[in-house]
Protein backbone atom coordinates (compact mmCIF):
# COMPACT_ATOMS: atom_id res chain seq x y z
CA UNK A 1 0.00 0.00 0.00
CA UNK A 2 2.95 2.74 0.42
CA UNK A 3 4.51 1.67 -2.53
CA UNK A 4 1.78 2.39 -4.67
CA UNK A 5 0.62 5.57 -2.45
CA UNK A 6 3.98 6.88 -3.40
CA UNK A 7 3.77 6.00 -7.21
CA UNK A 8 0.15 8.23 -6.71
CA UNK A 9 1.99 10.93 -5.36
CA UNK A 10 4.56 10.75 -7.72
CA UNK A 11 1.85 10.63 -10.74
CA UNK A 12 0.61 14.08 -9.39
CA UNK A 13 3.64 15.70 -10.30
CA UNK A 14 3.54 15.01 -13.25
CA UNK A 15 0.85 17.38 -14.11
CA UNK A 16 2.28 20.83 -13.36
CA UNK A 17 -0.14 22.03 -16.25
CA UNK A 18 -3.49 21.33 -14.28
CA UNK A 19 -2.30 22.44 -11.06
CA UNK A 20 -1.32 25.66 -12.58
CA UNK A 21 -4.98 26.12 -14.44
CA UNK A 22 -6.83 25.06 -10.90
CA UNK A 23 -4.47 28.09 -9.21
CA UNK A 24 -5.24 30.43 -12.20
CA UNK A 25 -8.99 29.62 -12.23
CA UNK A 26 -9.19 30.57 -8.46
CA UNK A 27 -7.78 33.84 -9.11
CA UNK A 28 -9.42 34.54 -12.44
CA UNK A 29 -12.20 32.60 -12.60
CA UNK A 30 -14.27 34.69 -15.37
CA UNK A 31 -11.08 34.97 -17.41
CA UNK A 32 -10.54 32.66 -19.36
CA UNK A 33 -7.32 33.52 -22.18
CA UNK A 34 -7.02 31.40 -25.18
CA UNK A 35 -3.69 30.07 -24.68
CA UNK A 36 -5.01 29.14 -21.07
CA UNK A 37 -7.88 27.36 -22.77
CA UNK A 38 -5.18 25.68 -25.44
CA UNK A 39 -3.57 24.19 -22.23
CA UNK A 40 -5.94 22.98 -20.62
CA UNK A 41 -7.65 21.19 -23.80
CA UNK A 42 -4.31 19.90 -24.34
CA UNK A 43 -3.93 18.35 -21.12
CA UNK A 44 -7.34 16.72 -20.88
CA UNK A 45 -7.23 14.93 -24.44
CA UNK A 46 -3.40 13.54 -23.49
CA UNK A 47 -5.52 12.27 -20.21
CA UNK A 48 -5.06 8.61 -21.50
CA UNK A 49 -1.83 8.81 -23.16
CA UNK A 50 -0.08 10.29 -19.89
CA UNK A 51 -1.63 6.91 -17.54
CA UNK A 52 0.35 4.76 -20.33
CA UNK A 53 3.90 7.28 -19.85
CA UNK A 54 3.24 7.06 -15.93
CA UNK A 55 3.67 3.04 -16.30
CA UNK A 56 6.91 3.09 -18.36
CA UNK A 57 7.94 5.70 -16.16
CA UNK A 58 7.29 2.59 -13.14
CA UNK A 59 8.77 0.11 -15.25
CA UNK A 60 11.73 2.32 -16.05
CA UNK A 61 12.37 5.21 -18.62
CA UNK A 62 15.57 3.80 -19.60
CA UNK A 63 16.71 0.55 -18.17
CA UNK A 64 18.18 -2.54 -19.10
CA UNK A 65 15.39 -3.49 -21.70
CA UNK A 66 15.38 -0.11 -23.08
CA UNK A 67 19.05 -0.05 -23.58
CA UNK A 68 18.90 -3.57 -25.45
CA UNK A 69 16.25 -2.42 -27.29
CA UNK A 70 18.19 0.05 -28.81
CA UNK A 71 21.34 -1.56 -29.78
CA UNK A 72 18.11 -4.22 -31.62
CA UNK A 73 17.75 -1.57 -33.67
CA UNK A 74 21.58 0.01 -34.16
CA UNK A 75 22.75 -3.33 -36.03
CA UNK A 76 20.27 -3.65 -38.84
CA UNK A 77 21.02 0.24 -40.01
CA UNK A 78 24.54 -0.77 -40.87
CA UNK A 79 23.03 -3.26 -43.16
CA UNK A 80 20.60 -0.73 -44.38
CA UNK A 81 23.06 2.06 -45.44
CA UNK A 82 25.07 -0.77 -47.37
CA UNK A 83 22.34 -2.43 -49.57
CA UNK A 84 21.34 1.59 -50.23
CA UNK A 85 24.56 2.36 -51.62
CA UNK A 86 25.98 -0.36 -52.84
CA UNK A 87 24.96 0.77 -55.97
CA UNK A 88 27.87 3.55 -56.38
CA UNK A 89 30.26 0.71 -55.87
CA UNK A 90 29.07 -2.09 -58.32
CA UNK A 91 27.72 0.24 -61.37
CA UNK A 92 31.25 1.95 -61.97
CA UNK A 93 32.48 3.38 -65.41
CA UNK A 94 34.39 1.02 -67.23
CA UNK A 95 36.51 1.37 -70.41
CA UNK A 96 35.55 -1.33 -73.28
CA UNK A 97 36.35 -2.29 -76.36
CA UNK A 98 35.08 -4.83 -78.62
CA UNK A 99 36.45 -8.32 -78.69
CA UNK A 100 38.47 -8.83 -81.28
CA UNK A 101 40.12 -12.57 -80.75
CA UNK A 102 39.10 -13.69 -83.97
CA UNK A 103 42.30 -12.30 -85.09
CA UNK A 104 44.39 -14.29 -83.00
CA UNK A 105 43.24 -17.35 -85.06
CA UNK A 106 46.02 -16.10 -87.49
CA UNK A 107 48.38 -14.60 -85.17
CA UNK A 108 48.35 -16.45 -81.69
CA UNK A 109 51.57 -14.72 -80.41
CA UNK A 110 50.28 -11.20 -80.86
CA UNK A 111 50.71 -8.59 -78.12
CA UNK A 112 47.42 -6.99 -76.79
CA UNK A 113 48.61 -3.65 -78.07
CA UNK A 114 48.67 -4.92 -81.37
CA UNK A 115 46.03 -6.70 -81.55
CA UNK A 116 43.75 -3.94 -80.87
CA UNK A 117 45.92 -1.59 -83.14
CA UNK A 118 45.39 -4.24 -86.00
CA UNK A 119 41.45 -4.64 -85.05
CA UNK A 120 39.95 -1.54 -83.56
CA UNK A 121 39.36 2.04 -85.54
CA UNK A 122 41.03 5.32 -83.75
CA UNK A 123 39.27 8.38 -82.94
CA UNK A 124 40.53 11.49 -84.24
CA UNK A 125 42.49 12.43 -81.47
CA UNK A 126 44.31 9.00 -81.51
CA UNK A 127 42.35 6.99 -79.15
CA UNK A 128 40.55 3.64 -79.48
CA UNK A 129 37.10 3.60 -80.71
CA UNK A 130 34.32 1.51 -77.75
CA UNK A 131 31.75 0.80 -79.71
CA UNK A 132 33.32 -0.29 -83.36
CA UNK A 133 35.34 -3.15 -84.75
CA UNK A 134 37.22 -4.06 -88.16
CA UNK A 135 35.04 -6.67 -90.01
CA UNK A 136 36.93 -10.01 -89.56
CA UNK A 137 38.47 -10.94 -92.78
CA UNK A 138 39.62 -14.52 -94.74
CA UNK A 139 43.67 -12.63 -94.62
CA UNK A 140 46.53 -14.34 -93.25
CA UNK A 141 48.38 -11.83 -90.89
CA UNK A 142 51.15 -10.55 -93.20
CA UNK A 143 47.95 -9.53 -95.33
CA UNK A 144 46.55 -7.48 -92.79
CA UNK A 145 49.26 -6.35 -91.26
CA UNK A 146 50.22 -4.74 -95.06
CA UNK A 147 47.00 -3.63 -95.80
CA UNK A 148 45.13 -2.77 -92.77
CA UNK A 149 41.55 -3.24 -92.25
CA UNK A 150 38.92 -0.66 -93.69
CA UNK A 151 35.49 -1.86 -92.82
CA UNK A 152 34.09 -1.49 -89.35
CA UNK A 153 30.42 -3.06 -87.40
CA UNK A 154 29.37 -2.72 -83.95
CA UNK A 155 31.12 -4.92 -81.69
CA UNK A 156 30.21 -9.10 -82.50
CA UNK A 157 31.50 -11.11 -79.95
CA UNK A 158 31.15 -8.70 -76.80
CA UNK A 159 33.42 -6.36 -75.28
CA UNK A 160 36.59 -6.59 -73.12
CA UNK A 161 37.90 -4.53 -70.79
CA UNK A 162 41.59 -4.20 -70.72
CA UNK A 163 42.30 -1.88 -68.22
CA UNK A 164 40.23 -2.65 -65.37
CA UNK A 165 41.05 -4.48 -61.81
CA UNK A 166 37.72 -5.26 -60.25
CA UNK A 167 34.58 -6.90 -61.74
CA UNK A 168 31.39 -4.71 -61.70
CA UNK A 169 27.76 -4.82 -62.95
CA UNK A 170 28.97 -2.66 -66.37
CA UNK A 171 31.63 -5.54 -67.48
CA UNK A 172 29.60 -8.35 -66.11
CA UNK A 173 26.68 -7.63 -68.51
CA UNK A 174 28.09 -5.48 -70.73
CA UNK A 175 26.14 -2.14 -70.09
CA UNK A 176 28.16 -0.22 -72.55
CA UNK A 177 27.53 1.08 -76.09
CA UNK A 178 23.34 2.13 -75.63
CA UNK A 179 22.94 0.60 -72.62
CA UNK A 180 24.45 3.00 -70.24
CA UNK A 181 21.05 4.55 -69.83
CA UNK A 182 20.13 1.14 -67.57
CA UNK A 183 21.85 3.07 -64.54
CA UNK A 184 18.94 5.60 -64.50
CA UNK A 185 16.81 2.39 -64.76
CA UNK A 186 18.69 1.25 -61.76
CA UNK A 187 17.95 4.12 -59.41
CA UNK A 188 14.67 4.65 -60.83
CA UNK A 189 13.76 1.13 -59.50
CA UNK A 190 15.22 1.35 -56.12
CA UNK A 191 12.89 4.75 -56.00
CA UNK A 192 9.76 2.12 -57.52
CA UNK A 193 10.61 0.23 -54.49
CA UNK A 194 10.34 2.75 -51.94
CA UNK A 195 7.08 4.00 -53.58
CA UNK A 196 5.33 0.71 -53.22
CA UNK A 197 7.23 0.10 -49.65
CA UNK A 198 6.31 2.69 -48.36
CA UNK A 199 2.60 1.64 -48.69
CA UNK A 200 2.73 -1.99 -48.24
CA UNK A 201 4.99 -1.98 -45.36
CA UNK A 202 3.12 1.31 -43.62
CA UNK A 203 -0.26 -0.47 -43.93
CA UNK A 204 1.09 -3.81 -42.88
CA UNK A 205 2.49 -2.16 -39.15
CA UNK A 206 -0.60 -0.86 -38.09
CA UNK A 207 -2.43 -3.61 -39.61
CA UNK A 208 0.16 -6.72 -37.81
CA UNK A 209 2.06 -4.93 -35.46
CA UNK A 210 5.92 -3.57 -35.15
CA UNK A 211 7.54 -7.43 -34.52
CA UNK A 212 6.06 -9.16 -37.16
CA UNK A 213 7.09 -6.52 -40.12
CA UNK A 214 9.83 -5.85 -39.06
CA UNK A 215 10.82 -9.91 -39.43
CA UNK A 216 9.29 -9.63 -42.76
CA UNK A 217 11.73 -6.65 -43.41
CA UNK A 218 14.49 -8.45 -42.06
CA UNK A 219 13.26 -11.89 -44.26
CA UNK A 220 13.50 -9.75 -47.49
CA UNK A 221 16.64 -8.19 -46.76
CA UNK A 222 18.09 -11.77 -46.70
CA UNK A 223 16.58 -12.91 -49.76
CA UNK A 224 16.49 -9.73 -51.91
CA UNK A 225 19.86 -8.03 -50.27
CA UNK A 226 22.28 -11.05 -49.99
CA UNK A 227 20.53 -13.32 -52.99
CA UNK A 228 21.78 -10.15 -55.17
CA UNK A 229 25.11 -12.01 -55.28
CA UNK A 230 23.57 -15.13 -57.67
CA UNK A 231 21.04 -12.85 -60.27
CA UNK A 232 22.50 -14.22 -63.62
CA UNK A 233 20.71 -11.12 -65.84
CA UNK A 234 20.57 -6.97 -65.59
CA UNK A 235 16.76 -7.72 -65.33
CA UNK A 236 17.55 -9.94 -62.30
CA UNK A 237 19.26 -7.43 -60.25
CA UNK A 238 16.76 -4.97 -60.55
CA UNK A 239 14.22 -7.17 -59.97
CA UNK A 240 15.98 -7.62 -56.60
CA UNK A 241 17.09 -4.17 -55.98
CA UNK A 242 13.44 -3.43 -56.22
CA UNK A 243 12.44 -6.15 -53.50
CA UNK A 244 15.87 -5.15 -51.20
CA UNK A 245 14.37 -1.21 -51.37
CA UNK A 246 11.02 -2.57 -49.94
CA UNK A 247 12.40 -4.16 -47.08
CA UNK A 248 14.72 -1.22 -46.15
CA UNK A 249 12.05 1.26 -46.34
CA UNK A 250 9.46 -1.74 -43.92
CA UNK A 251 12.28 -2.05 -41.32
CA UNK A 252 12.79 1.76 -41.01
CA UNK A 253 9.31 2.91 -40.95
CA UNK A 254 8.93 -0.43 -38.38
CA UNK A 255 11.71 0.21 -36.53
CA UNK A 256 11.60 3.91 -35.69
CA UNK A 257 7.24 3.57 -34.57
CA UNK A 258 8.42 0.67 -32.59
CA UNK A 259 11.16 2.77 -30.57
CA UNK A 260 9.19 5.80 -30.55
CA UNK A 261 6.12 3.64 -28.46
CA UNK A 262 8.79 2.24 -26.16
CA UNK A 263 10.75 5.13 -25.27
CA UNK A 264 10.03 8.50 -23.44
CA UNK A 265 10.97 11.90 -23.53
CA UNK A 266 14.78 12.96 -24.31
CA UNK A 267 15.71 8.92 -24.71
CA UNK A 268 13.01 8.61 -27.54
CA UNK A 269 15.23 11.44 -29.63
CA UNK A 270 18.35 10.38 -28.52
CA UNK A 271 17.72 6.56 -29.92
CA UNK A 272 16.41 8.06 -33.33
CA UNK A 273 19.94 10.12 -33.77
CA UNK A 274 21.92 7.72 -32.29
CA UNK A 275 20.24 5.07 -34.59
CA UNK A 276 20.50 7.06 -37.98
CA UNK A 277 24.38 7.62 -37.06
CA UNK A 278 24.76 3.78 -37.10
CA UNK A 279 23.49 4.55 -40.59
CA UNK A 280 26.47 6.52 -41.63
CA UNK A 281 28.52 4.32 -40.38
CA UNK A 282 27.36 1.51 -42.75
CA UNK A 283 28.05 3.54 -45.24
CA UNK A 284 31.86 4.04 -44.12
CA UNK A 285 31.36 -0.30 -43.66
CA UNK A 286 30.54 -0.38 -47.67
CA UNK A 287 33.09 1.92 -48.11
CA UNK A 288 36.39 -0.39 -46.64
CA UNK A 289 34.94 -3.22 -48.28
CA UNK A 290 34.09 -2.04 -51.87
CA UNK A 291 37.70 -1.09 -51.82
CA UNK A 292 39.21 -3.99 -50.59
CA UNK A 293 37.18 -6.91 -52.49
CA UNK A 294 37.66 -6.89 -56.08
CA UNK A 295 34.08 -8.81 -57.34
CA UNK A 296 30.61 -6.94 -56.83
CA UNK A 297 29.32 -10.51 -56.11
CA UNK A 298 31.73 -11.01 -53.28
CA UNK A 299 30.89 -7.33 -52.22
CA UNK A 300 27.32 -8.56 -51.61
CA UNK A 301 28.23 -11.99 -50.25
CA UNK A 302 30.41 -10.86 -47.48
CA UNK A 303 28.59 -7.46 -46.63
CA UNK A 304 25.05 -9.81 -46.59
CA UNK A 305 26.06 -12.29 -44.86
CA UNK A 306 25.29 -10.15 -41.40
CA UNK A 307 21.75 -10.32 -41.92
CA UNK A 308 21.46 -13.80 -41.10
CA UNK A 309 21.98 -13.90 -37.53
CA UNK A 310 19.24 -11.02 -37.23
CA UNK A 311 16.73 -14.35 -37.65
CA UNK A 312 17.44 -14.40 -33.73
CA UNK A 313 15.18 -11.30 -33.57
CA UNK A 314 12.63 -13.66 -33.63
CA UNK A 315 13.34 -14.35 -29.77
CA UNK A 316 14.79 -11.15 -28.85
CA UNK A 317 12.69 -8.35 -30.41
CA UNK A 318 9.39 -7.09 -28.52
CA UNK A 319 6.19 -6.00 -29.50
CA UNK A 320 5.24 -2.30 -28.92
CA UNK A 321 2.61 -2.25 -25.81
CA UNK A 322 0.78 0.60 -27.38
CA UNK A 323 0.21 -0.94 -30.32
CA UNK A 324 -1.04 -3.63 -28.33
CA UNK A 325 -3.66 -2.06 -26.45
CA UNK A 326 -4.50 0.11 -29.45
CA UNK A 327 -5.66 -3.01 -31.33
CA UNK A 328 -7.48 -4.53 -27.95
CA UNK A 329 -5.09 -6.42 -26.80
CA UNK A 330 -4.56 -5.48 -23.45
CA UNK A 331 -3.34 -8.81 -21.61
CA UNK A 332 -0.81 -9.26 -24.02
CA UNK A 333 0.43 -5.55 -23.60
CA UNK A 334 0.35 -6.33 -19.70
CA UNK A 335 1.94 -9.33 -19.90
CA UNK A 336 4.91 -7.75 -22.32
CA UNK A 337 4.71 -4.45 -19.38
CA UNK A 338 5.19 -6.87 -16.28
CA UNK A 339 8.02 -8.83 -18.41
CA UNK A 340 9.73 -5.45 -19.23
CA UNK A 341 9.57 -4.61 -15.40
CA UNK A 342 11.17 -7.50 -14.35
CA UNK A 343 14.32 -7.11 -16.68
CA UNK A 344 14.34 -3.70 -15.31
CA UNK A 345 14.04 -4.98 -11.83
CA UNK A 346 11.09 -2.47 -11.02
CA UNK A 347 7.73 -3.27 -9.70
CA UNK A 348 4.52 -1.93 -11.35
CA UNK A 349 1.90 -0.67 -8.76
CA UNK A 350 -1.49 -2.95 -9.65
CA UNK A 351 -3.64 0.50 -9.22
CA UNK A 352 -1.73 1.93 -11.99
CA UNK A 353 -1.51 -1.58 -14.40
CA UNK A 354 -5.10 -1.57 -13.78
CA UNK A 355 -5.52 1.65 -15.04
CA UNK A 356 -4.98 0.58 -18.41
CA UNK A 357 -8.23 0.71 -20.67
CA UNK A 358 -8.89 -0.34 -23.56
CA UNK A 359 -9.84 2.93 -26.12
CA UNK A 360 -13.93 3.56 -26.11
CA UNK A 361 -14.13 3.14 -29.74
CA UNK A 362 -13.02 0.49 -32.09
CA UNK A 363 -9.27 1.17 -33.11
CA UNK A 364 -9.74 -1.28 -35.88
CA UNK A 365 -12.30 1.82 -37.98
CA UNK A 366 -8.88 3.36 -37.92
CA UNK A 367 -7.48 3.60 -42.00
CA UNK A 368 -5.96 4.84 -44.32
CA UNK A 369 -8.84 7.26 -45.54
CA UNK A 370 -8.37 8.77 -42.07
CA UNK A 371 -5.64 10.54 -43.61
CA UNK A 372 -8.37 12.45 -46.08
CA UNK A 373 -11.18 12.80 -43.17
CA UNK A 374 -9.35 14.21 -40.03
CA UNK A 375 -8.67 17.56 -40.79
CA UNK A 376 -6.14 17.88 -38.02
CA UNK A 377 -4.25 14.53 -39.50
CA UNK A 378 -4.51 15.92 -43.29
CA UNK A 379 -2.71 18.98 -42.36
CA UNK A 380 -0.05 17.16 -40.72
CA UNK A 381 0.62 14.70 -43.47
CA UNK A 382 0.43 16.94 -46.36
CA UNK A 383 3.07 19.58 -44.44
CA UNK A 384 5.38 16.98 -43.37
CA UNK A 385 5.17 15.40 -46.94
CA UNK A 386 6.39 19.05 -48.12
CA UNK A 387 9.23 18.94 -45.71
CA UNK A 388 10.19 15.23 -46.97
CA UNK A 389 9.92 15.94 -50.64
CA UNK A 390 11.98 19.09 -49.79
CA UNK A 391 14.76 17.49 -48.01
CA UNK A 392 15.08 14.75 -50.12
CA UNK A 393 15.12 16.79 -53.02
CA UNK A 394 17.85 18.98 -52.03
CA UNK A 395 20.11 15.90 -50.74
CA UNK A 396 20.11 14.15 -53.97
CA UNK A 397 21.09 17.22 -55.71
CA UNK A 398 24.07 17.73 -53.61
CA UNK A 399 24.94 14.51 -54.31
CA UNK A 400 24.84 14.59 -58.06
CA UNK A 401 26.37 17.94 -57.78
CA UNK A 402 29.30 16.25 -56.21
CA UNK A 403 29.74 13.43 -58.49
CA UNK A 404 30.41 16.74 -61.10
CA UNK A 405 34.16 17.47 -59.63
CA UNK A 406 35.24 14.35 -60.33
CA UNK A 407 35.78 12.67 -56.85
CA UNK A 408 37.30 9.57 -56.23
CA UNK A 409 34.16 7.17 -55.60
CA UNK A 410 35.39 5.79 -52.18
CA UNK A 411 36.34 9.16 -51.09
CA UNK A 412 33.12 10.61 -52.63
CA UNK A 413 31.27 8.49 -50.08
CA UNK A 414 33.60 8.18 -46.89
CA UNK A 415 33.68 12.19 -46.34
CA UNK A 416 29.78 12.61 -46.35
CA UNK A 417 29.25 9.68 -43.82
CA UNK A 418 31.86 11.07 -41.36
CA UNK A 419 29.99 14.55 -41.58
CA UNK A 420 26.86 12.96 -41.24
CA UNK A 421 27.88 11.55 -37.69
CA UNK A 422 28.39 14.78 -35.61
CA UNK A 423 25.53 16.58 -38.01
CA UNK A 424 22.68 13.87 -36.22
CA UNK A 425 24.46 14.80 -32.66
CA UNK A 426 24.69 18.33 -33.24
CA UNK A 427 20.58 17.16 -32.85
CA UNK A 428 20.64 16.40 -29.74
CA UNK A 429 21.37 19.70 -28.62
CA UNK A 430 19.07 21.68 -30.94
CA UNK A 431 16.07 19.43 -29.89
CA UNK A 432 16.41 20.29 -26.44
CA UNK A 433 17.34 23.65 -26.90
CA UNK A 434 14.67 24.96 -29.39
CA UNK A 435 12.14 21.62 -29.75
CA UNK A 436 11.55 19.85 -33.22
CA UNK A 437 9.69 22.02 -35.14
CA UNK A 438 12.25 24.83 -34.93
CA UNK A 439 14.99 22.52 -34.83
CA UNK A 440 13.71 21.48 -38.14
CA UNK A 441 12.81 24.65 -39.29
CA UNK A 442 16.92 25.87 -39.13
CA UNK A 443 18.24 22.51 -40.20
CA UNK A 444 16.25 22.88 -43.22
CA UNK A 445 16.58 26.31 -44.06
CA UNK A 446 20.43 26.07 -43.93
CA UNK A 447 20.51 22.86 -46.22
CA UNK A 448 18.10 24.12 -49.01
CA UNK A 449 19.95 27.63 -49.27
CA UNK A 450 23.60 26.00 -49.38
CA UNK A 451 22.03 23.93 -52.58
CA UNK A 452 20.03 26.89 -53.69
CA UNK A 453 23.31 28.65 -54.00
CA UNK A 454 25.18 25.63 -55.23
CA UNK A 455 22.50 25.23 -58.01
CA UNK A 456 23.01 29.73 -58.95
CA UNK A 457 26.75 29.09 -59.24
CA UNK A 458 27.74 28.74 -63.46
CA UNK A 459 28.78 25.12 -63.81
CA UNK A 460 31.95 24.79 -66.37
CA UNK A 461 33.62 21.65 -67.62
CA UNK A 462 35.74 21.24 -65.08
CA UNK A 463 33.68 22.53 -62.50
CA UNK A 464 32.60 26.16 -61.98
CA UNK A 465 34.98 28.14 -63.57
CA UNK A 466 34.02 29.46 -67.12
CA UNK A 467 36.40 32.17 -68.04
CA UNK A 468 38.17 32.69 -64.40
CA UNK A 469 41.56 32.05 -64.51
CA UNK A 470 42.84 28.66 -63.40
CA UNK A 471 43.84 29.85 -60.05
CA UNK A 472 40.70 31.18 -58.85
CA UNK A 473 38.89 28.38 -60.47
CA UNK A 474 40.56 25.84 -58.65
CA UNK A 475 39.88 27.69 -55.40
CA UNK A 476 36.40 27.86 -56.09
CA UNK A 477 36.29 24.13 -56.53
CA UNK A 478 37.54 23.57 -53.05
CA UNK A 479 34.58 26.00 -51.90
CA UNK A 480 31.82 23.85 -53.93
CA UNK A 481 33.02 21.10 -52.46
CA UNK A 482 33.05 22.42 -48.83
CA UNK A 483 29.38 23.65 -49.88
CA UNK A 484 28.11 20.42 -50.69
CA UNK A 485 29.80 18.95 -47.59
CA UNK A 486 28.49 21.76 -45.27
CA UNK A 487 24.70 21.44 -47.06
CA UNK A 488 24.85 17.39 -46.61
CA UNK A 489 25.67 18.42 -43.06
CA UNK A 490 22.61 20.64 -42.55
CA UNK A 491 20.16 18.39 -44.21
CA UNK A 492 21.38 14.84 -42.80
CA UNK A 493 20.20 16.89 -39.55
CA UNK A 494 17.30 17.71 -41.32
CA UNK A 495 16.68 14.28 -42.08
CA UNK A 496 16.98 13.26 -38.16
CA UNK A 497 14.47 15.57 -37.21
CA UNK A 498 11.99 14.18 -39.66
CA UNK A 499 11.67 11.06 -38.53
CA UNK A 500 11.54 12.06 -34.69
CA UNK A 501 8.57 15.21 -35.27
CA UNK A 502 6.61 12.86 -37.90
CA UNK A 503 6.86 9.48 -35.62
CA UNK A 504 5.48 12.13 -32.43
CA UNK A 505 3.04 13.96 -34.55
CA UNK A 506 1.10 10.87 -35.93
CA UNK A 507 -1.15 8.82 -33.97
CA UNK A 508 -0.40 5.19 -32.75
CA UNK A 509 -3.04 3.43 -34.69
CA UNK A 510 -1.75 5.04 -38.10
CA UNK A 511 1.62 5.96 -37.04
CA UNK A 512 3.57 3.71 -39.48
CA UNK A 513 0.89 4.04 -42.31
CA UNK A 514 1.59 8.08 -42.04
CA UNK A 515 5.60 7.73 -41.91
CA UNK A 516 4.46 5.60 -45.20
CA UNK A 517 2.81 8.60 -46.76
CA UNK A 518 5.72 10.76 -46.28
CA UNK A 519 7.92 8.37 -47.42
CA UNK A 520 6.25 8.57 -50.85
CA UNK A 521 7.01 12.44 -50.70
CA UNK A 522 10.90 11.36 -50.26
CA UNK A 523 10.94 9.00 -52.84
CA UNK A 524 9.12 11.44 -55.27
CA UNK A 525 11.62 13.85 -54.42
CA UNK A 526 14.57 11.79 -55.05
CA UNK A 527 13.01 10.86 -58.59
CA UNK A 528 13.15 14.21 -59.71
CA UNK A 529 16.17 15.20 -58.77
CA UNK A 530 17.36 12.41 -60.72
CA UNK A 531 15.13 13.45 -63.40
CA UNK A 532 15.87 17.10 -63.75
CA UNK A 533 19.54 16.84 -62.80
CA UNK A 534 20.37 14.23 -65.95
CA UNK A 535 18.35 16.30 -68.17
CA UNK A 536 20.88 19.55 -67.67
CA UNK A 537 17.95 22.03 -66.76
CA UNK A 538 19.45 25.18 -65.37
CA UNK A 539 16.17 27.30 -63.72
CA UNK A 540 13.65 24.32 -63.26
CA UNK A 541 16.52 22.89 -60.55
CA UNK A 542 16.72 26.47 -59.03
CA UNK A 543 12.93 27.61 -59.16
CA UNK A 544 11.86 24.15 -57.69
CA UNK A 545 14.81 24.35 -54.61
CA UNK A 546 13.15 27.68 -53.77
CA UNK A 547 9.21 27.03 -54.43
CA UNK A 548 9.47 23.77 -52.17
CA UNK A 549 11.77 25.29 -49.85
CA UNK A 550 9.16 28.19 -49.20
CA UNK A 551 6.40 26.25 -48.91
CA UNK A 552 7.79 23.60 -46.34
CA UNK A 553 9.44 26.50 -44.19
CA UNK A 554 6.12 27.97 -43.76
CA UNK A 555 4.14 25.23 -43.37
CA UNK A 556 6.11 23.88 -41.09
CA UNK A 557 5.93 26.68 -38.57
CA UNK A 558 2.41 26.20 -38.06
CA UNK A 559 2.55 22.69 -36.79
CA UNK A 560 2.52 21.83 -33.04
CA UNK A 561 5.58 21.30 -31.03
CA UNK A 562 5.71 18.09 -29.68
CA UNK A 563 8.97 18.21 -27.29
CA UNK A 564 8.32 17.09 -23.91
CA UNK A 565 4.41 16.01 -24.89
CA UNK A 566 2.57 12.75 -24.73
CA UNK A 567 2.31 10.93 -27.60
CA UNK A 568 -1.23 10.27 -29.55
CA UNK A 569 -2.74 6.76 -29.65
CA UNK A 570 -5.91 7.64 -31.58
CA UNK A 571 -7.56 10.23 -33.29
CA UNK A 572 -10.13 10.98 -30.71
CA UNK A 573 -7.02 11.90 -28.26
CA UNK A 574 -5.45 14.30 -31.13
CA UNK A 575 -4.44 17.16 -30.07
CA UNK A 576 -7.22 20.30 -30.96
CA UNK A 577 -5.43 23.64 -31.99
CA UNK A 578 -7.66 25.37 -34.09
CA UNK A 579 -9.61 28.47 -32.61
CA UNK A 580 -12.96 27.07 -33.39
CA UNK A 581 -12.89 23.77 -30.92
CA UNK A 582 -10.92 25.72 -28.71
CA UNK A 583 -14.23 28.83 -28.49
CA UNK A 584 -16.42 25.61 -28.08
CA UNK A 585 -14.97 24.66 -25.40
CA UNK A 586 -14.73 28.14 -23.96
CA UNK A 587 -18.90 28.03 -24.81
CA UNK A 588 -19.47 24.59 -22.49
CA UNK A 589 -16.67 25.51 -19.20
CA UNK A 590 -16.89 28.89 -18.93
CA UNK A 591 -19.96 29.21 -16.56
CA UNK A 592 -18.71 28.71 -13.00
CA UNK A 593 -20.28 25.41 -12.12
CA UNK A 594 -18.20 23.57 -15.16
CA UNK A 595 -15.32 24.15 -13.48
CA UNK A 596 -12.45 20.76 -14.45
Amino acid sequence: MSGESNCKIKHRSHHPSKNLNQHEAQEHPNSWSLEMLLRRLRATEANQDDKFAHILDAVGEFGTFQRRLVVLTFIPNILLAFFISADVFVFTAQKPYCNTSWILAVGPNLTEAEQMNLTLPREPNGSFQTCLMYLPVAWDLDSIIQFGLNHTESCQDGWVYPDTKKRSLVNEFDLVCGKEQNSESMQTMFAAGILTGSLIFGLMSDKLGRYPTILMSLLGLIIFGFGTAFVNTFHQYLFFRFGVSQALVGYTISSVSLATEWLVAEHRSHAIILEHCFFSVGVMFLTGLANSLPHWRLLFLVGGAPVFPLIFYIWILPESPRWLLMNGKLEEAKQMLCYVAGVNKKTIPLSLLDKLQLPRKKVTKASVLDFYNNRHLRRVTLVMGCVWFTVSYSYFTLCFKLKDFAMNIHFGQVIPGIMEVPARLCCIFLLEQIGRKWSLVASLFQGTLTCLLILILPPGEDGPRLRWPRCLAIELKSIMVLMVALGEFSLAASVTVCFIYTAELLPTVLRATGLGLVSLAWAAGAISSLMIISQRLTLLPILLCCVSAILALFFCSLLPETQDQPLPDILEHYPLQTRNMAEELLAKEVAPEGGW
